[in-house]
């Protein structure tokens, strides 16, 4: 379980980011987070990272009191997250197989394990094709994909996918979404921050809509209203 507990985030120029947001997210659920740019849900996924303090309220990550933690425990701790982002962020000197195997060797995982896992996730995502492409020579939805696949390797506890379709065309983004929708099935928290409508609407699931630093709108199974 996530929660945020009346966390306000002031920036020393005084520009208020986020004030007296209060939510939880259970265990498997799929959230997106909507609103328009600067209405603090980037803020809201760099506090559950610990990328970012309150400026006062506190993130638990079930009992942990997130904030709290020492940078030697922070490391740890991301490695419960999983991370996709709009801009991709692979290594463009290794091929996809080799930046799966990357994320796993950073977590100290062994050679064995390596070469069990990397071919799984890449057939979750349907790239077992391209395992030997470098990112240069695949579309902007499959270097997506690849990020996907680099995310949930490590069996991560919860996905944060920060405007991961921002790139793509609508059919990369269908795609994108199927596979994230895919892994929540399997029972992995998926929070989703997103400004596409389409995205939102054809979901069906939860929807935390902000405005201002503020959550205005928490629908269980709402549509891009704003």
């Amino acid at each position: 379980m996530i929660v945020f507990d009346k966390v306000t985030k002031i920036y020393p120029d005084g520009t208020i980011a986020l004030e007296g947001v209060s939510l939880i997210i259970e265990p498997k659920e799929f959230v997106s987070i909507v609103g328009h740019s600067g209405a603090g849900k980037t803020t809201l996924v760099k506090m559950l990272l610990s990328e970012e303090k309150p400026s006062s309220g506190k993130v638990f990550y079930e009992s942990l009191n997130v904030n709290h933690l020492k940078k030697h425990e922070i490391h740890h701790f991301r490695r419960k997250i999983g991370t996709v982002f709009q801009d991709f962020k692979l290594l463009p000197n290794k091929t996809v197989y080799e930046n799966i195997a990357f994320a796993m060797e950073m977590s100290g995982r062994c050679d064995d394990e390596i070469c069990a896992d990397v071919p799984h996730v890449l057939n979750l995502v349907d790239l077992t094709n391209k395992s030997y492409n470098f990112p240069h020579e695949l579309s902007g939805g499959e270097k997506q994909r690849v990020a996907i696949a680099r995310a949930i390797v490590n069996q991560p506890d919860i996905i944060v996918a920060d405007e991961p379709t921002g790139n793509l065309d609508p059919i990369n983004t269908n795609e994108i979404i199927q596979i994230l929708k895919k892994i929540n099935d399997l029972g992995t928290t998926i929070i989703l921050t997103t400004h596409n409508k389409g995205v939102i609407d054809s979901l069906g699931k939860r929807v935390i809509t902000m405005e201002k630093g503020k959550v205005v709108r928490d629908d269980k199974t709402g549509k891009y209203v704003l």
